[in-house]
């Protein structure tokens, strides 16, 4: 299938190297405002660069568009490349707004395209093994669960371009480092009903949050803690995911959460669980995430089924993110009322 790359920043090489890896896949144009931006990929992948969208989908044969643009621009380009008929992988978050994630979902589905969010952390082994526990209730009941990203974003990542860590482009910790964290929270947790936050700007000079915490009430009773931040010095310090349940405990950690740091279950004998660790520590990153998701796609579009990470997917990310943002503004606790615009 023919893939076309919108926005050609930083993780825009990642989409153009797992499609590249991809058998039966070619980056046949890329779309940027800036040209210089398109060169890497004109010199490395042959493909054709246009600084306007509409001139691309006019001229070439594109069969699936990477929309890798800061989050603020989301809407409207994957708006127009879903009435251009282009099935989207949309990078996280999926978009700024509820409306707008609602508007871009209502597009694709009127336009009888398919749409993927980037949330490629659900991909790494560690999280497939803990999915598997979790569905398989190894754990019990399950009493609260931890979602940690705590990192290093210096003051010049964000003065590297003048959209990073404003409120109308890009968000700050929780929305732009930590949303894959919620969205595995989610995965693992299920619906949330109420939460209570409170966030900062406390080192870097930015419009958004640097710090944030929050805490969760899911539907099923548990709890949840998500913790983000960009003022870890000097450089990550941790990123991870811990569920508690009454018959175990199991964590994935680390600078990024690849490996599991603790895991204990009832019933599990320690040489099993050394044994799983082990396995996991062998291969932490497994096939890229990005790989995976493109991958599905391709797969969606041939037998006409929906991508496992949808935009209804992502739009829940989004929703428990902004519910953060409004509780600390209020400072008071948030209903969630799914369906609600934020």
């Amino acid at each position: 299938m023919n893939f076309a790359i919108i926005g050609c920043g930083f993780i825009a090489k990642k989409h153009a190297h797992s499609i590249r890896e991809i058998e039966g896949a070619k980056l046949v144009a890329v779309c940027d405002k800036i040209p210089e931006n398109m060169m890497f990929y004109v010199k490395e992948y042959g493909a054709r660069a246009y600084e306007e969208m509409n001139e691309m989908f006019q001229k070439e044969n594109i069969d699936i568009v990477c929309i890798c643009t800061p989050t603020g621009s989301h809407a409207p380009i994957a708006i127009q490349s879903a009435h251009a008929k282009k099935h989207i992988i949309l990078e996280k978050p999926i978009a700024m707004t509820l409306e707008e994630a609602d508007q871009i979902i209502e597009a694709c589905h009127m336009n009888q395209v398919k749409l993927s969010i980037v949330h490629p952390n659900r991909y790494r082994p560690a999280v497939q093994e803990l999915r598997k526990i979790m569905d398989h209730h190894l754990l019990g009941k399950i009493s609260h669960a931890n979602a940690m990203v705590n990192w290093n974003r210096n003051q010049e990542y964000y003065d590297q371009a003048a959209w990073r860590g404003t409120k109308e482009f890009d968000g700050g910790a929780l929305l732009n480092q930590a949303i894959h964290n919620v969205d595995l929270l989610l995965w693992f947790m299920g619906e949330a009903e109420e939460v209570y936050s409170m966030q900062a700007t406390r080192i870097r000079k930015i419009e958004a949050e640097d710090v944030s915490n929050g805490l969760v009430r899911f539907k099923s009773g548990a709890l949840g803690l998500v913790q983000a931040s960009t003022t870890v010095y000097p450089k990550n310090f941790e990123e991870s995911i811990t569920i508690f349940g009454e018959k175990g405990t199991v964590k994935i950690g680390g600078p990024n959460a690849v490996y599991l740091e603790h895991i204990r279950i009832d019933g599990m004998p320690e040489e099993e669980a050394h044994a799983l660790k082990v396995k996991i520590e062998a291969d932490p990153w497994g096939v890229p995430g990005h790989q995976r998701i493109i991958e599905e796609m391709i797969e969606a579009v041939k037998q006409d089924a929906t991508p496992a990470v949808s935009g209804e997917e992502g739009r829940k990310a989004l929703e428990l993110a902004l519910a953060f943002y409004r509780s600390a503004e209020k400072n008071q606790p948030i209903a969630i009322r799914t369906g609600d615009s934020i």
